[in-house]
């Protein structure tokens, strides 16, 4: 968290900066940029949010996500959080007692993770059986087409072959809930832009504004595949170093190669970001080029590429800077447990 001070010297367009450092998209930077401009006049703070399906560990996948709603609460913004629930049943996560335990859980990843104390954590059971929310999802379903609804869920859905009714009723709801919580930029991993589309075109034709969309980047699993709690693919937040050694040991680093290459996706979503890592020192055999430093990701990937840094060293380097950006999350959570 940043100094009332430093948040008052800040201009919008530094704010756009920093909000733009680590995001795939933003839809669109000139209504954002209008919300910045009018927030110190409006009595209403903005509202921001991200729902998330209670489900399995909190890992580094979803720091991209926590950053930018960290970024956006020091900006000004009220920050919900929705621990989807309802949404997590119908996509097949688990029964409801099941569902809330790890609601819980993720909460307080989130929290120990730097969410500030006003962060509002909503479970969508707390409101999406309401009438007017139901008779809502009932009206988005007049007009959104079947294929539109299906489409919406290709990234999301646990089943991709025998598909269930639930997973069209699911973007409708998640489109409701941005109408239902007054917000005003919905926040999530770039796998969520069909379902942030479909509601800003259609909302505004039941009578509510489309929200403006951020979307974070997605980090693929340690394997190269898509990252999955059933895969165990990834690198939790309360991991232990030893863990986190061996599970970076252990991974996928194809040579010269950047594009779905998980160490450097770490080092560019998760290391380089961070504000405790100025720096990132390679250590390394003389025979091998000795020691070298890099201050950007761009720097590192570029060597990489170049075949001037090797998989191994790579590797062999990542599990410190990255434990340093997970310890005050694991010891955060650790105190409150």
């Amino acid at each position: 968290m940043y100094a009332e001070e430093g948040m008052k010297k800040m201009t919008d367009s530094e704010s756009m900066n920093r909000l733009e450092r680590n995001v795939e998209e933003i839809i669109t930077e000139e209504e954002l940029e209008e919300v910045l401009a009018s927030k110190s006049k409006s009595k209403r703070k903005p509202r921001a949010y991200v729902g998330f399906e209670p489900s399995g560990s909190v890992h580094i996948g979803h720091l991209p996500i926590l950053n930018t709603l960290i970024e956006l609460q020091r900006i000004g913004f009220h920050i919900i959080v929705l621990l989807a629930d309802i949404h997590a049943y119908l996509n097949e996560k688990g029964n409801f007692e099941q569902i809330r335990e790890t609601a819980d859980y993720n909460k307080r990843c989130f929290v120990a993770a730097g969410l500030s104390e006003e962060t509002e954590f909503i479970l969508g059971s707390d409101f999406q059986m309401n009438d007017e929310y139901m008779m809502n999802v009932l009206r988005l379903a007049t007009i959104t087409t079947e294929k539109r609804a299906r489409r919406s869920m290709d990234e999301l859905s646990r089943s991709k072959e025998d598909r269930k009714v639930s997973q069209m009723v699911y973007p409708l709801m998640q489109a409701v809930d941005i109408a239902y919580l007054d917000i005003d930029v919905a926040v999530g991993g770039i796998d969520q832009r069909k379902i942030h589309m479909l509601a800003r075109e259609n909302l505004p034709k039941l009578g509510f504004k489309a929200p403006i969309c951020i979307h974070t980047p997605l980090l693929i699993g340690l394997d190269g595949e898509k990252m999955s709690s059933s895969k165990s693919n990834y690198i939790a937040v309360d991991d232990p170093e030893d863990r986190v050694e061996k599970q970076i040991n252990n991974s996928f680093c194809p040579p010269k190669i950047a594009e779905g290459n998980p160490i450097l996706q770490i080092y560019k979503h998760t290391i380089f970001p961070s504000e405790k890592i100025s720096e990132v020192e390679i250590v390394r055999d003389d025979k091998y080029g000795g020691n070298a430093s890099y201050v950007s990701y761009n720097e590192l990937e570029h060597d990489y590429v170049q075949g001037k840094l090797h998989p191994s060293d790579l590797k062999a380097n990542t599990s410190s800077p990255l434990n340093e950006v997970l310890e005050p999350i694991r010891k955060k959570l650790r105190k409150i447990i």
